[in-house]
């Protein structure tokens, strides 16, 4: 199978600083609220878990003195080339939408599962549970988002909701809306990072941090080798860090100094 890297005028992206990040969890609290995902009916079972952003824990496995650890934040790393949607026999999922966000249309799903099992970085979510919330908290759920019924895939869009609205409110203000400025389009997990780890911005756009940073030695991806080309990148100065985040060998070098 042949996957074509589509190019687009503004690509959105994200640059994570694993040397901020605390692994405080912020960001994973904050995807869960911002994009009404319900609490876990269950929440001992594994195996029906439904967050679309996890924060892993990495180590260097050596002793003490010299232990050192790192926390990994993994929303979807919407691919230049994702291995999702040509698998997707409803084309519920794409790589359409400007800002080369990979999109998922719940209504269309029909819960076959095959993104889920292409996806190298497993980010994708089946829905086992129709979502229900404690008395009250369905108050608080966010208006420009859907809820989602069981039987579907779901995953990170980037806040696409929020996406919407600074476009909105550019045109309002008689601005371009395909020329945000910096900070004018943020994903609820960038905005709560208490650290400042994550950096958000257009990749593509020399003024903006995320692409400067992306730029960095020590700038990387998760599994480079298999040509996804995501539009989320790591930071990190320590060498074991980006040798576990890609995946290297013990014999093999990374970049950086």
């Amino acid at each position: 199978m042949v996957l074509y890297l589509k190019e687009f005028k503004i690509k959105w992206g994200m640059v994570i600083d694993l040397d901020r990040c605390t692994g405080c969890g912020a960001c994973m609290v904050a995807c869960q609220a911002e994009n009404n995902i319900a609490p876990p009916v269950d929440a001992s079972n594994k195996r029906y878990s439904m967050t679309w952003l996890l924060v892993y824990q990495l180590s260097n496995k050596q002793p003490y003195p010299n232990h050192d650890v790192a926390y990994m934040p993994r929303p979807c790393l919407q691919c230049g080339k994702p291995n999702c949607v040509p698998v997707c026999p409803v084309i519920a999922t794409d790589k359409n939408q400007e800002g080369g966000i990979v999109s998922q249309v719940n209504a269309r799903c029909i819960g076959c599962r095959y993104c889920m099992a292409a996806c190298p970085y497993h980010a994708r979510y089946f829905n086992w549970q129709d979502p229900v919330w404690p008395e009250g908290m369905e108050k608080t759920l966010t208006p420009d988002v859907s809820t989602r019924p069981r039987g579907v895939v779901e995953k990170c869009l980037f806040c696409h909701h929020r996406y919407m609205y600074a476009r909105d409110k550019a045109r309002i203000e008689g601005r371009d809306p395909n020329a945000l400025n910096e900070g004018d389009y943020i994903p609820a997990c960038v905005e709560m990072c208490p650290t400042g780890a994550m950096v958000f911005g257009d990749l593509q756009n020399p003024e903006h941090k995320v692409h400067k940073l992306s730029k960095s030695p020590y700038a990387f991806r998760l599994l480079e080798r298999l040509n996804t080309k995501p539009q989320v990148y790591y930071y990190s100065k320590r060498e074991w860090v980006r040798k576990q985040g890609d995946n290297y060998l013990e014999h093999e070098t990374v970049g950086g100094v």
